[in-house]
């Protein structure tokens, strides 16, 4: 059942904003690394592809069985915190060996080892992601208090993306790395052990109560089947919620349409603006995610929070997604050899889409969790973030493959001048702009409809409340 809270102390926020930098810093970090993959090791598209894709899928699979987990853990220490520090740990632990790859090594023999640990590392964040933003969900039932935790959560994650593009210039300075794969063996230890202990704080320092009376459902190898069917069944009828339902739905086509080209990102900027001359690039590649995520965390955030509470969160998200679409056509003209320096404009307007998405989401979807809570009498955090971030995670294996796909598509190779193949320049250069924008145009028309108003949303806590003893 749930509970009343409002207001929720600025140092509760940040311990769960902290939380939020390490669930974000991993992924930005191993964006980055994974490039060394490609232009170092020698890994063909399709296996850079498989790479992304069949780890992600594997941790799709388990979120939602983390959410029944997490839902129904009987615990003094409450039924979060415990899995959020395990699953801190174990991803810190797996990122290092990870990488720990090299060149003289066969092929075949990288890309199991990076495949094998890189599952390892993704059932971590399935344990550590899974309750540690259900916890998120939990901190308030009051409607705009929801968005604030989520724009502080998102503030502090974004600098992950100012931090993370730097290491461009890190790994292939040779006066620091002599190669880029010793740069990554080395990197990764001074990423995870810092991640790993931000991903921990939420688990100290956000309080919870005891779970030891609670009618939760046992948890234990007897009653494996049956958990089995209560996790199917609650995925069922948590996707049965028309709004619940547009939520994973949008966010699927923007964030996974994003992540499809932001793996491009280094070679259309290398490739388009420098001819194929990565020494040359300076720190142009750093700076396009680094002003990007500046642009996040000091203009779209809290200007996004600002329309939330002044015209409600679906017209916030339908205009701040438009503006993200000025943006993407902007960088397509914007992209200019000999003028990098042109897209910077662009930035501002391109940030107003994965900035906006997460700052309003995660918020809309606590809004939810009450009319489930009003349906069916279950607080059921864990399975609805668990299905929520599975359409993300599943998005995002499909767009990994997709990456490595439209990379064969156009006919890139890295190891090609960029004069010999600018047709295949100009085809990646083309998809970055104009694919994102065609997932953002669909997610805007799946939420048109969304029906969870700010009115709505409070007559609905209301109902909760008249039914608490």
């Amino acid at each position: 059942m749930s509970s009343s809270k409002s207001t929720v102390p600025f140092s509760q926020k940040v311990a769960f904003g902290v939380g939020m930098l390490a669930n974000q810093m991993f992924p930005a970090i191993l964006g980055i690394f994974m490039v060394v993959l490609v232009q170092d090791l020698g890994f063909p598209g399709w296996m850079w592809g498989l790479i992304f894709f069949a780890p992600r899928i594997f941790d799709a699979v388990t979120d939602p069985i983390m959410g029944f987990i997490s839902d129904n853990t009987k615990s003094k220490w409450g039924r979060r915190r415990q899995y959020v520090l395990l699953g801190g740990i174990i991803m810190g632990i797996a990122y290092i060996f990870m990488w720990q790859i090299y060149r003289e090594n066969t092929l075949e023999y990288n890309f199991w080892y990076f495949f094998l640990w890189s599952v390892v590392f993704y059932l971590g964040l399935t344990i550590f992601s899974v309750p540690y933003v259900a916890m998120g969900y939990e901190m308030t039932d009051d409607f705009h208090e929801r968005t604030n935790i989520m724009a502080v959560a998102q503030w502090i994650g974004q600098w992950a993306w100012v931090i993370a593009p730097w290491f461009w210039i890190i790994m292939y300075d040779t006066d620091i790395f002599p190669t880029a794969d010793a740069a990554v063996r080395e990197l990764a230890i001074w990423v995870a052990i810092p991640c790993a202990l931000c991903a921990i704080v939420p688990a100290i320092f956000i309080k919870s109560k005891s779970t030891l009376q609670e009618d939760y459902a046992p948890l234990n190898f007897a009653n494996i089947g049956g958990s089995l069917m209560k996790i199917v069944y609650g995925f069922i009828e948590a996707f049965k919620m028309k709004p619940f339902r547009k939520l994973c739905i949008a966010t699927f086509f923007i964030f996974n349409a994003f992540n499809t080209v932001a793996a491009l990102t280094f070679f259309v900027i290398v490739y388009k603006l420098f001819d194929g001359d990565a020494g040359a690039t300076g720190v142009w590649v750093v700076l396009f995610g680094c002003i990007g995520a500046l642009c996040t965390t000091f203009i779209v955030i809290p200007i996004v929070a600002y329309m939330s509470k002044i015209m409600g969160k679906k017209k916030a998200f339908v205009v701040s997604q438009s503006i993200s679409i000025v943006g993407y056509i902007m960088l397509y003209f914007l992209f200019i050899p000999g003028k990098p320096w042109m897209y910077i404009i662009a930035l501002p307007f391109f940030s107003f889409g994965i900035g906006g998405l997460f700052t309003l989401m995660m918020s809309m979807t606590a809004d939810v969790l009450d009319l489930d809570e009003l349906n069916t009498g279950l607080r059921r955090e864990g399975i609805f973030g668990a299905i929520y971030w599975w359409m993300v995670k599943v998005g995002f294996a499909i767009a990994g493959g997709l990456s490595g796909l439209i990379i064969a598509f156009v006919g890139f190779d890295p190891a090609v001048k960029a004069m010999e193949q600018q047709d295949a320049i100009d085809g990646l250069h083309a998809f970055f702009c104009f694919f994102p924008m065609a997932g953002t145009i669909i997610a805007i028309m799946v939420m048109w409809d969304y029906s969870i108003s700010e009115e709505k949303a409070n007559e609905t806590r209301k109902l909760l409340d008249a039914r608490k003893p």
